[in-house]
């Protein structure tokens, strides 16, 4: 025997025979031990064999176990191989010979055991009508007329099945979902699967636009025959390029297993089409040193016609990769897969419905197909339609399925507060005192009424979870009974197709019908399970993907937008035409008639320093967003230099920081509905403003990577500082700005932005400088904030009208505006606050009262008395 020529499953299977011996206490090696071995190695040869003939694997298994519990058991001594074992083993090598082999293989040392077994094998093989020619009519099947030449031979047996999956036969067992349209890019694919040479489509399109159901139509078409004599009775193998590259250790065993599926594919005079799916894959796949790749391999079949390929790539792999390959690419035929409109994605969702409703057992209404679509493609513009949409409906169904599957949050609730009941009774059990007993008779009632109502809101939910639970059994029925009559219509099994289309199937709609009226009529306020998927759902899950309020607005968010210029008031003291120019953009967004393809809203805010420019800005990200630092701000004095532009949209490629993107794409990319603030943005260098125009005109900017960003759901305010002095000066005794001043701001920001520029904005907002009346509220607004930080010490502040008054003439500046003043009261109000605190003069719910003594500002303690 000469292990030399022995196979690598081979020697794995006769290594493991020892293993085996020593797990059942044997100390001979025998047959029954080879062919545990044999059945239990990894991806075993011996297994899949034993399946193809009909036989359960298992039970061959067990009776292999109970002869070797049966062997004798020894303690102690060296394994040895029995004289059996060893005649099979010799018998082995002349198999080999037989069939034209150069090494032994699994299949040999198999069929050595059925030419010479022992008493006890003879019986296991006779059990399950195992013999020699049964064997071979299996192996030759899996094996086809190749010869073992190589030591790992089981590589390249039964390939198409082992690294694909023949979709025809999936499409014949109902298993692939259905494809709505496409019917241009079909045709196309079986025009040029219909050539005499070049008959290799390759399908090029985004990511989710559907390549790969494509070929799956062609396969349904295939298995319907609803295709040209051509194309009628082909197979179509999916080719898995994982499973192929997966464990491939050794130089060459990529190669050879490629090698073996294209030899399988040439074998079959034509009747196989191989489909690649992710064709760039094949370009450098298995690539060493001097060893060739997958896509060289390829090239001579092709070029000869020996090979019908689809393949199906997208647009930028195509270009990277096979575009490159001149000698690849035009050995193959491009077929342009484009995205489908909303109308069209809405068709493919009403197809598929029903597959998920099956699925998920759920109902889903036809305004979230729409929704669905409709929705995707206005705000997720980072992926492509239909994938997106199919997402959103297969989300909104698993969210509906898990809420049906789980307590309702009301009975868990329930369920909580009486367990907390429930321990409350058992610590005033070992109380004896006349309250603890009083305590416990009122709670033994309460827990009593709660329990009863546990209960029966128990049985409800059990009541209607079964009802739904019937009609998802009864869709899956109905589903089961369709793919049925499809196979025994394409079977030619008519009789049974009739029978069950016009017997069968009307009875259970029918029964499903009036389930549901009756499910419908129960539906009330307090209904616990609800199955059906509308677009409610839908739009909550693109609120929590993207972060946008799609959702229809509730009252409390109507009373919000409509009564936002008042809370913007509270807040921005003395600018009331900032804050209802900006109010109405709002409001036109949230009643969506605003433009869909611009930003929300586009502000250019002008003004002297300190009158509340990023104010407004930063009370409008409070007032939509509930967090004043839910906004982007951009400190437009870091974009100064030329060569800093880059950094709001990445650099180009080949630059440091390629990879990281650009801080103002990525920063809206990941908060798409947000207030983007350009604070002092005539500091800026002019380059800046030839990026925002797109932004502005499109609502949208490419960034460095060739990603588009959007810009719809944004508010973009800009602050500049640009024809204050003019403001200043031109204020009139009643606060406003005169015509003259206003004229020469105009002025000055023509001449400092380009036309271009200022036009795409929707409103130049000019801030007036503040009097000494607005600064008496902003002196509330500042105490307000102050009180909010002592809060959690319990202190307040108060100011008398006479230390108001003696703050406004003491920090009133109007070229600074509000600043000054804020600088005053940190200085003098909250320092003597501080003072008071630390001297331990001030205790909680005491109040620090300020007034004016000889001309200064004094503070003292007093008890808060509201």
């Amino acid at each position: 025997m000469n292990i030399q020529k022995f196979t690598q499953k081979s020697i794995e299977a006769v290594n493991r025979c020892e293993k085996v011996a020593m797990d059942y206490g044997n100390q001979e090696i025998e047959q029954e031990h080879l062919l545990y071995a044999l059945m239990t190695i990894d991806d075993s040869l011996i297994a899949r064999l034993v399946e193809k003939m009909g036989i359960d694997t298992a039970s061959f298994l067990n009776r292999i176990e109970q002869a070797l519990s049966k062997r004798t058991k020894v303690q102690g001594g060296n394994p040895y191989i029995g004289s059996d074992l060893n005649k099979a083993l010799l018998s082995a090598e002349d198999e080999a010979r037989a069939l034209g082999d150069e090494y032994v293989s699994v299949e040999h040392l198999f069929m050595a055991v059925i030419k010479k077994p022992n008493r006890e094998v003879k019986e296991i093989l006779r059990e399950f009508g195992i013999d020699r020619n049964r064997f071979l009519q299996v192996l030759s099947e899996v094996r086809g007329n190749r010869n073992v030449t190589t030591d790992n031979p089981e590589a390249t047996y039964d390939t198409l099945s082992k690294y694909g999956t023949e979709l025809v036969e999936k499409a014949r067992r109902q298993k692939l979902d259905p494809v709505i349209g496409r019917d241009t890019e079909i045709r196309n694919v079986i025009r040029i699967l219909s050539r005499k040479t070049k008959n290799n489509p390759v399908l090029i399109g985004e990511p989710g636009v559907g390549k790969t159901a494509v070929v799956e139509a062609l396969a349904q078409r295939i298995a319907s025959g609803d295709v040209p004599t051509a194309l009628k009775d082909k197979k179509i193998f999916s080719l898995d390029m994982g499973a192929l590259v997966a464990g491939a250790k050794y130089r060459g065993e990529f190669e050879e297993r490629l090698k073996a599926v294209l030899e399988d594919v040439k074998g079959s005079d034509g009747e196989i089409i191989l489909f690649i799916d992710e064709l760039h894959l094949i370009v450098g796949a298995g690539k060493t040193d001097g060893a060739m790749d997958a896509g060289n391999m390829l090239k001579p079949m092709l070029a000869r016609g020996e090979l019908h390929c689809i393949g199906a790539t997208t647009l930028n792999e195509y270009r990277q990769y096979i575009e490159k390959d001149a000698a690849l690419e035009r050995r193959f035929q491009p077929v342009m897969v484009d995205e489908p409109t909303v109308e069209d994605t809405i068709s493919i969702l009403r197809g598929l419905k029903e597959r998920y409703e099956v699925y998920h057992g759920v109902k889903i209404m036809d305004s979230a197909l729409v929704s669905a679509a409709v929705l995707s493609n206005r705000y997720i513009s980072d992926r492509f339609l239909p994938d997106k949409a199919i997402d959103l409906v297969d989300e909104a169904c698993a969210l509906i399925k898990t809420e049906m599957d789980s307590m309702p949050a009301e009975l868990d609730e329930l369920n909580r507060k009486i367990m907390q009941m429930q321990i409350e009774e058992a610590a005033l059990k070992k109380e004896d005192d006349s309250l603890s007993k009083e305590r416990l008779a009122n709670l033994q009632k309460e827990l009593a009424e709660l329990q009863e109502e546990f209960d029966l809101r128990k049985t409800q939910w059990s009541n209607e979870k079964e009802a739904v639970d019937k009609l998802a059994a009864m869709r899956e029925q109905i589903d089961t009974i369709n793919s049925e009559i499809a196979i025994a219509q394409r079977d030619g099994d008519y009789e049974k197709a009739g029978e069950l289309q016009y017997g069968k199937l009307p009875a259970l709609k029918k029964e499903l019908e009036e389930a549901e009226a009756l499910v419908r009529e129960k539906e009330s306020d307090t209904t616990l399970v609800h199955e059906r998927v509308s677009d409610e759902e839908i739009a909550g899950i693109i609120s929590r993907w993207t972060g946008i309020p799609v959702n229809k607005l509730t009252e409390s968010e109507r009373n919000k937008t409509l009564h936002l210029p008042d809370e913007l008031h509270q807040r921005v003291i003395g600018q009331d035409d900032a804050v209802v120019k900006v109010s109405e953009a709002i409001m036109r967004s949230k009643a969506g008639i605003k433009d869909p393809t611009k930003p929300i809203g586009s502000f250019l805010f002008l003004g002297p320093t300190g009158v509340g420019k990023t104010e407004l800005a930063k009370s409008l990200a409070q007032a939509l967003f509930d967090d004043e630092n839910n906004m982007v701000r951009i400190d437009m004095s870091e974009y100064m230099e030329k060569y800093s532009v880059s950094r709001l949209i990445g650099a180009p490629p080949g630059y440091v920081g390629y990879d990281e993107g650009g801080q103002l794409t990525e920063a809206v990319r990941r908060k798409p509905y947000a207030v983007v603030l350009f604070d002092e943005v005539e500091k800026a260098h002019p380059d800046v403003f030839n990026i925002l125009l797109q932004v502005l005109d499109d609502g949208r900017i490419t960034d460095s990577q060739g990603r588009t960003v959007d810009f719809k759901n944004t508010i973009l305010i800009m602050t500049s500082n640009i024809g204050a002095q003019y403001l200043l000066d031109g204020i009139r005794d009643d606060g406003t700005i005169s015509e003259e001043a206003e004229k020469e701001t105009m002025e000055d920001l023509r001449a400092h932005f380009r036309p271009e520029f200022l036009n795409r904005l929707d409103e130049i907002i000019m801030f007036k400088p503040l009097t000494k009346d607005n600064i008496g509220g902003i002196v509330d607004l500042v105490i307000a904030d102050l009180n909010k930080r002592l809060a959690d010490r319990e202190i307040t502040v108060r100011l008398t009208d006479t230390a108001k008054d003696y703050v406004i003439d003491n920090a009133y500046d109007p070229i600074y505006g509000a600043r000054p003043l804020k600088r005053y009261i940190q200085k003098y109000v909250e320092t003597l606050s501080a003072k008071l605190i630390l001297e331990d003069q001030v205790q909680p719910h005491d109040a620090i009262e300020f007034d004016v003594e000889s001309g200064e500002l004094t503070a003292r303690a007093v008890r808060d008395r509201r």
